[in-house]
């Protein structure tokens, strides 16, 4: 990808709403879009209790709502030890708030009828044509209890298992959903480990085939199961594959060179690397450097999963195109219905209560979690809210019905801070 330079911008600790250099414009007033000016002050009071607590670090959180940018602030520290500001233009780790973006680049493939959904992956990369299911020792479909990991001493024991043959083979719509049972938490990571571990040089086109050598850990369709690292690099293998570009290269043309996202890419330049925000975790001494940070990060393996970076602002353009319904500045990256389709339910009940989500009230569509029922699930946003996270603190909302996206962005996860986040923005809404 180009080098990244960097945007002058002068931000200061704790500044609010400015004009945006992206395509999504600033609102000359936030009551002009219906959202108060004084209630968002609590946003900022959100944010910063958690930074006074030393939950984090620092943070950028933005709010548009009507295509208009009505908050927009830097807070804390991007890097305590170098005392230095977390900045408008701080670039994060998106972590796994990178797939939303892998699921517009399936559907845009879609759109132009080179991938179907019920398409069988094998169809793209023939060595997952006849792939083994993990199942419990002397069983044939119970799956394998994976030992629980202590604190101290050894590692328990890896489970015995039996291999049998898949049902059925895996499709596009089973990675795009979680469902395909393809390094999902079970057997499979430890199979993949003396299988088919990953080297410094490999890219999607020399590892993903590799992939097709371990287990899946369950029958493909019959759970939801987080597959965090693997499953979308799998559908950034079949972008390459029915593009004929590298994925970094279509994502340039085809997303974020289009909407603006500047400051958006893999492998960071030694400009964009100044920006990036140092990832923290929480110790009984307080916020430490996190190890293996930039794990993900790689000039030569486009992870799909995890590996992207971006900016706040960066990050609202894309969000902002699926709340206008595939539109951005007048042109047209998707359809309204292909929107709808990613933005739906398509499995059911069986995300309820997986990988942290509420127990009831929640479905998931194409790469992105959807809220079906916010007082079930206990959650602040609309019915048909929608979006994904990042492990190390990325988050972000798209609400159809009152036309908002909200993200923010932080380098150490606080589950608390997002909540609170969450409810600053939907009570300074006012119409």
């Amino acid at each position: 990808m180009r080098a990244f330079s960097v945007c002058a911008v002068s931000a200061l600790f704790g500044a609010t709403v400015v004009a945006a250099s992206g395509g999504v414009p600033s609102a000359s007033r936030a009551e002009d879009v219906g959202v108060s000016t004084e209630r968002l002050a609590r946003v900022h009071e959100a944010v910063l209790k958690h930074i006074d607590a030393k939950d984090v670090s620092g943070a950028v959180s933005l709010v548009a709502r009507r295509g208009k940018i009505v908050h927009f602030e830097a807070q804390g520290l991007a890097d305590i030890d170098a005392k230095k500001p977390m900045m408008k233009d701080s670039i994060f780790r998106l972590a796994s708030m990178s797939k939303p973006i892998t699921a517009v680049a399936v559907m845009m493939m879609l759109e132009e009828g080179k991938i179907r959904l019920a398409d069988r992956v094998s169809t793209f990369i023939p060595e997952f044509k006849t792939m083994k299911v993990a199942v419990a020792k002397g069983t044939t479909d119970k799956p394998v209890q994976m030992p629980a990991f202590g604190r101290g001493g050894p590692p328990p024991a890896p489970p015995e298992f039996d291999l049998v043959p898949a049902a059925r083979e895996i499709t596009v719509k089973d990675l795009l959903t979680h469902t395909s049972g393809l390094m999902s938490g079970g057997v499979s990571g430890m199979v993949q480990a003396k299988l088919a571990p990953r080297g410094p040089n490999d890219t999607l086109a020399s590892y993903i085939p590799q992939l097709a050598q371990t287990p899946l850990d369950f029958q493909p369709g019959t759970l939801w199961r987080y597959s965090g690292l693997y499953g979308f690099d799998v559908l950034a293998r079949i972008v390459e594959i029915v593009s004929g570009q590298p994925y970094d290269q279509f994502l340039k043309q085809h997303i974020f060179d289009p909407l603006g996202m500047k400051d958006t890419g893999f492998a960071p330049s030694p400009d964009r690397a100044a920006r990036l925000a140092t990832v923290y975790q929480r110790t009984p001494n307080g916020l430490a450097p996190a190890q293996n940070a930039n794990q993900l990060i790689s000039a030569t393996y486009f992870s799909a999963s995890g590996g992207l970076m971006s900016t706040a602002e960066d990050y609202l353009q894309i969000a902002q195109m699926l709340v206008n319904g595939g539109t951005l500045n007048g042109k047209r990256y998707l359809s309204p219905k292909t929107v709808e389709l990613l933005s739906s339910n398509h499995t059911g009940e069986m995300v309820n209560g997986q990988f942290g989500r509420p127990a009831h009230g929640m479905g998931f569509g194409l790469g992105v979690q959807v809220v079906l029922d916010p007082i079930a699930a206990d959650l602040r946003v609309s019915p048909g809210t929608y979006g994904w996270a990042g492990a190390y603190g990325t988050n972000q909302n798209m609400d159809p019905k009152e036309k908002i996206v909200s993200i923010i962005m932080m380098q150490g996860a606080s589950g608390p801070l997002q909540r609170d986040f969450e409810n600053a923005v939907q009570q300074a809404i006012i119409e």
